[in-house]
């Protein structure tokens, strides 16, 4: 496997200093700091609308530490969205990039914030749930490691986490873009 690419941690070569946006001290700087990102992303998206002549509802949330904005629609409104998720995301990819900077001016901090568009990043993870209950059912069965195809790091985490739900573990492997998830069996 390749451990230069590893998706964790190592706390004893972690750097000690207080991250203001996670510093467990401070629970209201850190929601305070994730209230400004999804605010800041929400002004930018509202203005980018506006520029391409599309409507959409924003909707600000905070989700596993992380602020989320979701931008959605109904009817033909939800049609001209999907222009702004793009071929495989790579639209939405981007947008998300633009939002996280523009969170980042107004903040200060570095945003690890998350975007949705019409939905399409929830049919991804639940998607990613399904491959991974598979790739579980093939381990168990098998008694092997079950590599998956590539994946973007969003879709990897909710593979991460449906293996672990199910009691197995599983790992990241590759290098970007082509890193996927190896489900390890029992």
């Amino acid at each position: 496997m390749d451990s230069t690419a590893d998706e964790t941690v190592d706390p004893t070569t972690a750097s000690t200093a207080p991250d203001p946006a996670t510093d467990e001290q401070s629970p209201s700087r850190r929601q305070q700091l994730l209230d400004q990102e999804g605010d800041a992303a929400a002004d930018y998206l509202e203005e980018l609308l506006d520029i391409v002549d599309l409507d959409g509802d924003i909707d600000i949330d905070v989700e596993n530490g992380r602020a989320s904005v979701a931008v959605v629609a109904e009817g033909a409104d939800l049609a001209g969205l999907q222009r702004l998720v793009g071929r495989d995301g790579e639209v939405l990819e981007a947008l998300q990039e633009l939002s996280r900077l523009a969170a980042q001016a107004r903040t200060g901090e570095r945003s690890r914030l998350l975007l949705d568009i019409a939905g399409w990043r929830g049919q991804r993870r639940s998607t990613a749930a399904r491959i991974a209950a598979e790739a579980v059912e093939r381990a168990r069965a098998t008694g092997e490691a079950v590599e998956l195809e590539p994946m973007p790091a969003y879709q990897r985490k909710a593979v991460h986490d449906a293996v672990a739900d199910a009691g197995l573990r599983s790992e990241s492997d590759g290098v970007e873009p082509n890193r996927f998830v190896v489900v390890l069996p029992d």
